[in-house]
C-alpha cells in the first residue's frame, strides 16, 4: 500500500512535536495515521482502507462514531459546553447511578479524565486509607504512567536479571527516566499468577495496595489461574492491603460490570476507562464507600483530594452514558454478538493455525484476544518473553496491515472486536490470515 500522505503528514508533525505525535505510544512501524473511522473500518490519510482490530488501544466498544452515541453528545452542545467549576449536574447524577448500577462492588464512584488519573487517585486514597506507603504491582502489567507504578512492563532478560523469579520480587525496570530513586524502592514487582511472591514480599514490606489488572491485556491477554484472584482477596484481608482492580481495559469489555463479575472477586477499589464511553475522554475509580468517602473525611490525615477542571465535562459524560445504555440494552445484545464473533474468529484462526501447521494459541476474553506464536497460552510475562516467537508476530502483523486488516504492529499487543464489526469482517479477515501465513 502506498502511504504518501501518511508519511509526510508525521514529517511535517516532527518539526513541532518530538516524535511528530502527541503520545509516543502510537509511534510503531508501519506508523500509519488515520483520517477517519467509521464502524468496524478506518482510513489513512492515503485512502487506504482497514478492517480495525486495535481500536485506538481497545476503547471503541461499540465502534467508530455509533450513530446513537454521536446523537447524544451532539445533544450536550445545547446545555453549554461546560462543567461551569461549579456545584453538580443532573448529567454525572444520572451517569453515577447507571455506572454502579452495573457494578457487583462499588459502593461510590469518582470520575477522572484519564486511566492514569484514575489509577494515581486508588493508589493515592489507599496510601491515606492504610497509613503505608508501599505498593505491589504485576510484571508485564500496566497502570499508567505516573511515577509511582512506572516500572516492569515489557522487561527484557536482561532487565529481569536473567531469570523468572519464583516467589519473589523483579528488579526494579522503569519504563521512564526521571523517576526519584525514593519512589522507585517503594514499588515491588512481581510474576502474575504468583501468589507465593505476593506474600513475600507483603511479609518483608507495609504495603498499602496490590494493583494489578485482573486479566493482563497490555501484553495480549493473559488470564488469571484458577484461585489466584481469590488468593489476592485473602492476601489482601490477612496483611492489610487493599486490592485495587485496574480494569481500564477490562472493565466493561469483558462483561457488562468488568472481569470482577466474571470471577465474583471483590476488590476494594476498581478503575475504568476506554470502553465505558466507547473512545471519549473521562475514566472513573470505584469502590467501597468506606475508602471512597475519604474524599470527605475531616481528619487531614486522611481526607484525599479530589480535583480536576474537566472532571465530568458533559461531552464525554453524554458519550458515556449512551454507552452504557447501549451496553445494558438487552435488545441490542451488546455482549452476545461480541462473544458469537469473537468465537468464530478465534475458531477460524485455529483452523488455519492446524491446516498449515502453524505453531500458535489464541488466547480470548470475550472479544479481546491475542495469537501467541508459542506451544501454550502464558500465564505470565516471563512466559510470553521466553516462548512467544516475536519475529514471527511482527511479520504477522505487518503482512495482515498490507491485506487491510490493522492489528497495531507491536508484537502481543491485544486485539479486540467491536459491536460494528460482522460476519463478513471475520470472514474477511480469515482469508487475510490464511495469505499472510502461507507468505511467511
Amino acid at each position: 500500500m502506498k502511504r504518501d500522505k501518511t508519511d509526510a503528514l508525521l514529517r511535517r508533525n516532527e518539526k513541532w512535536i518530538p516524535g511528530g505525535l502527541a503520545s509516543l505510544n502510537r509511534r510503531a512501524d508501519p506508523c500509519i495515521s488515520f483520517a477517519k473511522g467509521m464502524g468496524s473500518r478506518v482510513w489513512d490519510f492515503d485512502g487506504n482502507e482497514y478492517i480495525d482490530y486495535h481500536l485506538g488501544f481497545a476503547p471503541y466498544i461499540l465502534g467508530h462514531n455509533d450513530p446513537e452515541q454521536i446523537a447524544a453528545v451532539q445533544s450536550s452542545f445545547d446545555r453549554g459546553l461546560s462543567n461551569f467549576g461549579s456545584g453538580t449536574t443532573e448529567e454525572e447524577g444520572e451517569l453515577a447511578a447507571l455506572f454502579l448500577g452495573a457494578l457487583p462492588f462499588a459502593d461510590r464512584v469518582q470520575f477522572l479524565n484519564t486511566g492514569t488519573e484514575a489509577t494515581l487517585q486508588a493508589i493515592r486514597v489507599a496510601r491515606a486509607a492504610t497509613g503505608r506507603e508501599h505498593l505491589i504491582k504485576m510484571q508485564g502489567g500496566y497502570n499508567g504512567h505516573q511515577n509511582m507504578v512506572a516500572a516492569n512492563l515489557m522487561s527484557s532478560k536482561a532487565a529481569l536479571g536473567g531469570s523468572k523469579a519464583v516467589g519473589g520480587e523483579y528488579p526494579h525496570d522503569p519504563i521512564t527516566a526521571g523517576i526519584p530513586e525514593a519512589e522507585k524502592a517503594l514499588i515491588h514487582a512481581v510474576e502474575f499468577n504468583d501468589l507465593e511472591a505476593v506474600e513475600n514480599v507483603a511479609k518483608t514490606h507495609d504495603i498499602a495496595a496490590l494493583i494489578t489488572e485482573p486479566a493482563l491485556q497490555n501484553i495480549g491477554v493473559v488470564k488469571p489461574k484458577e484461585g489466584f484472584l481469590e488468593g489476592l482477596r485473602e492476601l489482601a484481608n490477612r496483611y492489610g492491603f487493599l486490592l485495587i482492580f485496574d480494569e481500564v481495559k477490562t472493565g466493561f469489555r469483558a462483561s457488562i460490570g468488568g472481569y470482577q463479575r466474571i470471577s465474583g472477586v471483590a476488590p476494594d477499589l476498581s478503575t475504568f476507562g476506554k470502553a465505558f464511553a466507547n473512545g471519549f475522554p473521562i475514566s472513573a475509580l470505584a469502590g467501597k464507600a468506606e475508602y471512597m468517602d475519604l474524599a470527605l473525611s475531616p481528619d487531614p490525615a486522611k481526607k484525599v483530594l479530589l480535583a480536576g477542571t474537566y472532571n465530568c465535562h458533559p461531552v464525554p459524560v453524554c458519550a458515556a452514558i449512551a454507552c452504557l445504555k447501549k451496553l445494558g440494552d438487552p435488545e441490542a445484545d451488546v455482549y452476545g454478538k461480541l462473544e458469537r464473533l469473537g468465537s468464530r474468529l478465534q475458531a477460524g484462526q485455529e483452523s488455519i493455525f492446524n491446516e498449515l501447521g502453524i505453531n500458535a494459541v489464541v488466547s480470548r476474553i470475550g472479544s479481546a484476544s491475542c495469537v501467541y506464536f508459542a506451544d501454550t497460552a502464558p500465564t505470565n510475562w516471563w512466559e510470553v518473553l521466553t516462548g512467544h516467537d516475536f519475529e514471527f508476530d511482527t511479520k504477522y502483523r505487518k503482512g495482515l496491515i498490507e491485506k487491510g486488516v490493522y492489528h497495531f504492529p507491536v508484537p502481543t499487543k491485544q486485539g479486540s472486536l467491536c459491536f460494528a464489526h460482522n460476519d463478513a469482517d471475520v470472514d474477511k479477515t480469515l482469508e487475510a490470515t490464511r495469505e499472510v501465513l502461507k507468505a511467511i
